[in-house]
Order: structure tokens, then C-alpha cells, then sequence
């Protein structure tokens, strides 16, 4: 059991080890490294949508509100996973394969946290927000979990909508409505997580062919899903440069962009001529420190422009 102390004649069950063990536990289950990317860009969505301040009922409840349905699609994950976790050596340890936190005790939490989500969404900010949030939940923790994941190498491509929903959903919190300048970020974040994604199936697609996950890598080759990292590295370089094209970013941006690009296509390049080394870990790491970079270069242009407007 979760925080027991070995037995002796003398030692007893330390009550804040058990509760440090739990607190550690349901933390895990919110993937807080993922749910704070998704916060990020959904704070970024935020302060683009409005050329002011923004204000901080939107702000505030905004991103409780986003923060709380991702955790609570992540949990979902982990309930729907917890078998296949159980056979993988990177995700035995987490909290229902390791058998510390039950299916009841997890679907609660994660019921829990939506429910929060949606009365802070749908009272504190505007219906749209909620409405859009609990959407692209589901289709995390749902669509993709149990169904594409599990039937299409494609399953990242598909279910990347979901998890590029968060500057649309910040802009929506904010303004009340999805514009198109919303769009080009959700575009951005679509293209991004293949490239993202299969670097890291490359690395471990042996765990997944050990359970049978047709992750790409698995069902097509390296060489192949080397080849797709790279095309849609080169189609995320031209995605990443419409903001500008359109008006919506200046030329500090572009040139961020442009830069930011180069250097990711450099890293996909060598993935794929040494898929067995050190760079697809090296290329998923730098997928993440670009995401941030170029949509840190948003904000920067975007504030930038209007200091000298």
C-alpha cells in the first residue's frame, strides 16, 4: 500500500508519508508538465485577442477554468491507459498500474475536476468557453484515448485537434468569440504535434509494439516516420509564417519564426539520419523549447507593436 513504512517492532505508519505519497499521486495524474503547456498557450491565446490589458475576471478564471478540464482529461487518460501502462516500463510506476489510486478513486478525481472546470467556464467567464473546453477534453481523454490511438498510426494527426485547442479556447475566454487570428495558433499547435510526438514514438516504439500501440513508427518504419517528421517540420516552417502574412505579427516575429523553423528542421534532419542515437529525445525536447519560443515571440511583437502604435 501507497506510503507504508516497513514493518519492524518498532516502527509504525507514517501518516505524512501516506498523505505526501497520495498528494504525489493525484498530481501525477494531471500531467502537470502537459497541462502546463496547455496553460501557457492558452494564456498566450489570452493576451493576443485583446490590444489592452486583459481583464482579470477573463484572465484569472480563464485559465483555472482550462487548467482544471486539462487535468481532468488527463486523469481520464490515465484511468483508460492503466493496462498498457502496467506492460511499459516508462508508465508502470504511475498511480493505478503501481496500484496505489483505484478506478474509482481516479475517475472521481477526474470527474471532480471537470465538473470545477465547467461551473467556473460556463459562470465565471462565458458558455462558449465551456462548451469549447469540454469538447476538446473529450476528444482528448475520449476520442483519442480509446478510439484513435489504439486504431490508426495516424491517431496523432487526428487527435492533435484537441490538444490545439487552448489559445482558441484563451481567445474565446477573453473575447467571447473564435476569430480567425485564433485559428492561425490552433493551425500552429496542429502541424507542431506530429513532428513533437513521433521524435518520442521513435524513441520508444519498442514498448509500443510491445503492446501493440500502432503508433507510426511501429506499423511503418523509422525511415518512413522519419521522412513525415521532416515534411511536416518543413510545413510547420510556412504555417508558422501566416500570422505575419496576415497582418496579425510584425517582422520581430518573422524573423523568430523563420529562425526558430530552421533550427527544428535542422533537428528533424538528423533524427532522421541517426533514429537509433541521441536525436530523437534531442528533437522532442527542442520541439517543446520551440513551441514556447515562437509563441513567446507572439507576445513580444505583439505588446511590441502596440508600445509603438
Amino acid at each position: 500500500m501507497a506510503g507504508r513504512m516497513p514493518e519492524g517492532k518498532n516502527s509504525m505508519p507514517s501518516t505524512d508519508a501516506s498523505w505526501s505519497t497520495t498528494a504525489r499521486d493525484y498530481l501525477d495524474l494531471c500531467k502537470p508538465k502537459v497541462v502546463a503547456l496547455i496553460v501557457f498557450t492558452a494564456i498566450v491565446g489570452m493576451l493576443l485577442a485583446v490590444p489592452g490589458p486583459v481583464p482579470l475576471d477573463a484572465f484569472l478564471f480563464g485559465t483555472l477554468g482550462i487548467g482544471l478540464a486539462s487535468a481532468g482529461a488527463a486523469a481520464v487518460n490515465h484511468y483508460m491507459d492503466h493496462k498498457i501502462d502496467a506492460r511499459m516500463a516508462r508508465t508502470r510506476h504511475r498511480p493505478m498500474p503501481s496500484g496505489h489510486l483505484g478506478a474509482p478513486q481516479v475517475l472521481g478525481f477526474a470527474t471532480l475536476l471537470v465538473a470545477l472546470s465547467m461551473a467556473v467556464l460556463w459562470w465565471l467567464v462565458n458558455p462558449l468557453t465551456a462548451i469549447l473546453t469540454l469538447a476538446a477534453a473529450l476528444g482528448y481523454a475520449v476520442i483519442y484515448t480509446v478510439f484513435l490511438k489504439r486504431a490508426t498510426p495516424q491517431n496523432i494527426v487526428i487527435g492533435g485537434a484537441a490538444g490545439a485547442a487552448p489559445p482558441v479556447l484563451g481567445w474565446v475566454a477573453v473575447t467571447g468569440e473564435v476569430h480567425p487570428h485564433a485559428l492561425l495558433l490552433f493551425l500552429i499547435i496542429f502541424v507542431w504535434t506530429p513532428p513533437h510526438f513521433w521524435a518520442l514514438a521513435i524513441h520508444r516504439r519498442a514498448e509500443y509494439a510491445k503492446v501493440e500501440m500502432p503508433m507510426l513508427p511501429v506499423t511503418h518504419g523509422v525511415s518512413f516516420t522519419g521522412w513525415q517528421i521532416i515534411f511536416y517540420t518543413i510545413l510547420l516552417l510556412l504555417v508558422s509564417i501566416l500570422p505575419w502574412l496576415t497582418g496579425m505579427s510584425g517582422l520581430l516575429y518573422l524573423f523568430s519564426a523563420v529562425t526558430l523553423g530552421v533550427a527544428f528542421l535542422a533537428y528533424a534532419v538528423a533524427l532522421k539520419r541517426d533514429p537509433d542515437g541521441v536525436w530523437p529525445m534531442k528533437t522532442f525536447g527542442f520541439s517543446i523549447t520551440y513551441l514556447i519560443l515562437l509563441f513567446a515571440a507572439l507576445l513580444i511583437d505583439h505588446y511590441l507593436a502596440v508600445l509603438l502604435a
